[in-house]
């Protein structure tokens, strides 16, 4: 297990250099200048040369990648181009509404399709299982944008039931719960429509796999023994699930954290997806490669713990080389 977990975090190592310096030529063959996006056209070019000096760009290339890798790894990303603040403070104050928007989504569509994939299985023929199938394939079956527009149009605008736009309302209610029932009373529509969007993926998938293992042999002897019906299915078939969705559901992380930049964007929501889509519409280098690479680290993360966790949950899973 020691040669495998050595071999994994070589290699993720490996991967992490190679986005970073992806990440780092990227921003620099765009076309335009870095500082074009902050430079008054008054200013004289001895102010120019001062915010080139400031940010680093009067340097050579290797040494610019030098600093950017110290930056990457230290986690000082610099100032934003456009709010001139630091960047890991712009993160660290938008990522519990993106936590909180996405964390609550995963959440609630993962529950919700494993429940309704299960009961599908159990009802294979009945009407149960068709509208379970038909719903699963239309949930992912329309573009997110235009679903949440949709939404936005409906329960926002027409019928005001919703706020139109950002985490809290203006002016911020005081007092704690009045504070947390108005944020959550943001976040309702924006989490309703990823549900939307999620929850078929999840039971069509949750449906595959109960229908596979109810025909395995060990269900079979269960009946035989008699076992009560929701015994076979909770402590035996579901057990048997276990493992391939905490890998799907950790596999699936990086995906709606890249998928909060369209979400955040129509519902005006101040998180990492936003600022994210801000800085490379901005041209903002520094915010955009920070965002990229801390998405990068979670996808490796992410990978590792599925891996980790399929080894836990699944004993029979053996990371060691078998001798020849």
């Amino acid at each position: 297990m020691k040669n495998y977990w050595a071999r994994r975090i070589a290699g993720s190592i490996l991967v992490l250099f190679i986005v970073l310096v992806l990440n780092f030529l990227l921003f620099r063959l765009m076309p335009g200048d870095p500082v074009g996006t902050i430079l008054d056209p008054r200013f004289s070019p001895e102010a120019k040369m001062e915010l080139q000096r400031l940010y680093g760009l009067d340097k050579p290339l290797e040494t610019q990648f030098i600093l950017y890798m110290k930056q990457m790894v230290t986690f000082h990303f610099g100032l934003s181009f456009l709010t001139a603040r630091p960047i890991w403070e712009e993160l660290s104050s938008r990522l519990p509404n993106t936590i909180a928007l996405l964390g609550s989504a995963l959440l609630l569509s993962a529950g919700i399709g494993i429940w309704l994939g299960i009961r599908a299985a159990l009802q294979r023929g009945c009407w149960g299982e068709r509208i379970v199938l038909w719903g699963g394939a239309l949930s992912f079956s329309f573009p997110s944008f235009f679903l949440q527009l949709i939404l936005l149009m409906a329960f926002a605008y027409a019928l005001p039931l919703f706020p139109l736009r950002g985490s809290v309302s203006i002016p911020p209610p005081q007092g704690f719960w009045v504070s947390i029932i108005d944020y959550v009373w943001h976040l309702m529509l924006p989490v309703g429509s990823l549900v939307l969007l999620s929850f078929g993926g999840w039971a069509l998938y949750v449906r595959n796999l109960m229908v596979k293992v109810l025909g395995e042999d060990f269900i079979a002897m269960g009946k035989a023994r008699g076992l009560p019906k929701k015994r076979i299915v909770w402590n035996h078939a579901f057990r048997t699930l276990i493992p391939p969705l905490l890998t799907i559901l950790l596999l699936s992380i990086p995906g709606i954290i890249s998928g909060a930049v369209i979400t955040e964007t129509v519902f005006s929501l101040h998180g990492v997806g936003r600022f994210l889509f801000d800085s490379v519409t901005g041209r903002d280098y520094p915010a955009a490669s920070a965002a990229f690479y801390l998405l990068a680290l979670l996808t490796i993360f992410s990978n590792l713990a599925a891996d980790l966790l399929y080894g836990i949950v699944d004993p029979r899973v053996r990371f060691e080389r078998r001798e020849k």
